[in-house]
């Protein structure tokens, strides 16, 4: 039973599940709506999935990052290194085909694109970044220059 009744454009969405909302479009269905067309479907396509979770750990020695998305390819996933020290991660998780004969009951998985980017510090060393994708967890670590420790020297006192 769906939560938001069809009145929203018979979205199927549910309102307890921050991954499933879509954002309703009141001009929907509006003769002038076929003008919104000549925008990229990047641009047009509203959907929850753009919000992938990221986690962010700062270790001694590298930062971490985790990210899951599950159901996607490592060849869907794109980990990059631009300038000014900025991380970015981006992917694209296709929705299923709906066949002609095919009655749906419940759809809550997600789908699109997403997009994240982080701003690294400064001993962020960005040409030795790694990326691995194990079981649906995409793992990117940056690993870190090594703080140089201020110079003690023991002062003698005389007297």
């Amino acid at each position: 039973m769906a939560l938001i009744p069809s009145i929203f454009g018979g979205r199927r969405s549910n309102v307890f599940d921050p991954f499933s909302l879509d954002i309703w479009d009141p001009f929907e269905g509006f003769p002038f709506s076929s003008a919104l067309t000549s925008f990229p479907s990047s641009a047009r396509d509203t959907s929850a999935f753009s919000n992938a979770r990221i986690d962010w750990k700062e270790m001694p020695e590298a930062h971490v990052f985790k990210a899951d998305l599950p159901g996607l390819k490592k060849e869907e996933v794109k980990v990059e290194v631009e300038e000014g020290r900025v991380l970015q991660i981006s992917g694209e998780r296709s929705s299923e085909q709906e066949e002609k004969n095919d009655k749906w009951h419940r759809v809550e998985r997600s789908s699109g694109k997403f997009l994240r980017s982080f701003r690294l510090p400064e001993n962020a060393k960005m040409d030795q970044v790694r990326a691995s994708m194990e079981n649906g967890v995409l793992t990117v670590t940056v690993p870190k220059e090594e703080e140089k420790k201020p110079e003690v020297k023991a002062i003698e006192i005389s007297g």
